[in-house]
């Protein structure tokens, strides 16, 4: 029961790891405060709507091995408010559609004979004369695949994604996504010969998955009115400034705006280089020093509508021609018919960029003229179909694996652990883990039965299991890096440290 002298938990961001810490929470009846920086719930699992149309960012497949976030979703909404779809991807390379995940024939003879032939060259005369680097990623694919399935179904894509060359990428990350195989040993598994050179078993993905019929915000926007209706408070537009700690405890969390909200615990999904900042008093240097060291990649959508007929059955197409900056198109009437308007529906173009380079920079109105030029080279779209369109920008979308990541962040976790063991990161953002939507969720419900019933949950341990949460058994697929795949619930590799000025030191310049 609630006690009116216990001040309530205090949630930061109203995402999904947030609003499900305040669900679970209030079922504990245990009073909670959450406060979001934005004017939406859901961070980047909402679902933006602009004029009636409705896109989903970076698409959102709802399956889960965790029994406990399935049976949340369905508490959250009835069963009626969930669609089965159908799970289907393909690349696109040169106006043509392969198979996602990847076969050795249907992408050879896709590319036609002539360059399938180059292509089994190129793969023996690596076996040959194999790339001198293979430290690398590019040196280590092309060694198994050769230099030009390389190059067609491993290196555009990917550099797009993380934004720096293939050579900057470490080995060990193609290593964990594509295991021990080779083209080789691809085809001698789609003749059913083996498992491949190691005993390693190829995986394939799910073939259908749950998606609410109005997108992932649905779920969220459902979420806050219950813990709203249970008697919770959410107060949006409120970024917080500042975390007053003593005694070991957080004690007030101070907003932008001034306001002052007690709190007898924190519950954070906010990037934890901004979290370590806000602490007041303030942490010591070299823990600074790790939390501007943290940095992340940032994604935007121009979203354009077109008649129904240019749509596509995929969920979204990889894009893997060199010559265009989109990384991949969705369709967001292949999610659900109830995003979309009778006969027409709506692609998302998606852009992985960093705020301040010439895209994130770009003016709406420039972005939806490019997006419609690249519909249009690719030949998805006719020139001219495109009736509307809009762009939405997402910050800090995914955490960066740079180089010395994992030890600044243990570096963050150590100093809140023992200064302020009140305070809890949950989520992606919160934990500067690449989580999916399920993972994110489970860290949050563990860290409500920690504060609510004294247990001792270890939340750093969600999102290791040895499989891609999507995976089942197969003998014939081929994952190329950079996209969904075999190893963690959700991976990301080590890209080289970049140059940075403190963020203490931009704000001084500025000033």
């Amino acid at each position: 029961m609630d006690t009116p002298s216990r001040p309530p938990v205090l949630v930061i961001g109203a995402g999904p790891a947030g609003l499900t810490a305040a669900v679970r929470l209030r079922q504990a009846e245990v009073p909670v405060t959450v406060v979001e920086a934005s004017d939406s719930v859901g961070g980047i699992s909402r679902t933006v709507e602009r004029d009636g149309w409705r896109f989903d960012l970076g698409g959102h497949r709802f399956f889960t091995k965790v029994p406990e976030v399935e049976a949340f979703w369905h508490e959250i909404l009835p069963d009626e408010d969930f669609l089965s779809r159908p799970r289907l991807s393909r690349i696109l390379y040169r106006g043509k559609l392969f198979d996602y995940p990847l076969k050795p024939f249907n992408a050879l003879f896709g590319l036609g004979v002539l360059e399938a032939i180059r292509c089994v060259l190129s793969y023996a005369l690596v076996r040959v004369r194999p790339p001198q680097d293979q430290t690398n990623f590019e040196g280590w694919v092309a060694a198994r695949f050769g230099w030009r399935l390389y190059r067609i179904f491993f290196k555009t894509y990917t550099e797009k994604v993380w934004g720096v060359p293939a050579t900057d990428i470490q080995a060990d990350w193609a290593a964990q996504r594509i295991k021990n195989l080779s083209l080789l040993n691809a085809i001698t598994s789609a003749f059913g010969l083996g498992k491949g050179r190691g005993g390693n078993q190829i995986t394939t993905l799910i073939e259908e998955f749950q998606y609410p019929r109005l997108g992932p915000g649905m779920m969220w926007d459902r979420a806050r009115d219950l813990v709203l209706d249970s008697g919770g408070t959410i107060c949006m537009e409120s970024p917080v400034a500042t975390v007053e700690h003593a005694g070991g405890k957080a004690h007030t969390v101070v907003l932008a705006t001034g306001e002052r909200l007690p709190a007898s615990a924190v519950i954070s999904s906010m990037p934890i280089p901004e979290l370590v900042r806000a602490m007041d008093p303030p942490a010591p240097a070299h823990v600074l020093e790790a939390a501007d060291g943290l940095s992340f990649r940032d994604f935007l959508t121009v979203a354009l509508v077109v008649p129904a007929a240019a749509g596509f059955p995929d969920n979204w197409i990889y894009i893997h021609e060199p010559g265009v900056r989109v990384g991949r198109v969705q369709n967001f009437g292949s999610w659900s018919p109830q995003l979309v308007k009778d006969g027409f529906t709506c692609l998302g173009l998606e852009y992985f960029v960093s705020q301040g380079d010439d895209l994130w920079e770009s003016t709406d109105e420039d972005l939806i003229t490019l997006g419609k030029t690249e519909l249009t080279t690719l030949g998805l779209v006719p020139a001219g179909s495109v009736e509307a369109g809009y762009v939405v920008r997402v910050p800090k979308a995914y955490p960066v694996y740079d180089e010395g990541y994992a030890e600044k962040v243990d570096v963050l976790r150590a100093w809140l652990s023992a200064t302020v063991p009140n305070v809890h990161p949950v989520g992606r953002n919160g934990m500067h883990r690449y989580n999916n939507q399920d993972h994110s969720m489970l860290t949050a419900m563990l860290t409500v039965e920690n504060i609510a019933s004294g247990a001792s949950h270890d939340v750093w341990t969600v999102n290791v299991e040895e499989d891609y949460h999507e995976t089942v058994s197969s003998n014939d697929a081929v994952y190329p890096t950079g996209t969904a795949a075999a190893r963690t619930g959700r991976d990301a590799p080590i890209l080289p440290r970049r140059e940075r000025e403190p963020a203490r030191e931009r704000e001084e310049n500025a000033a």
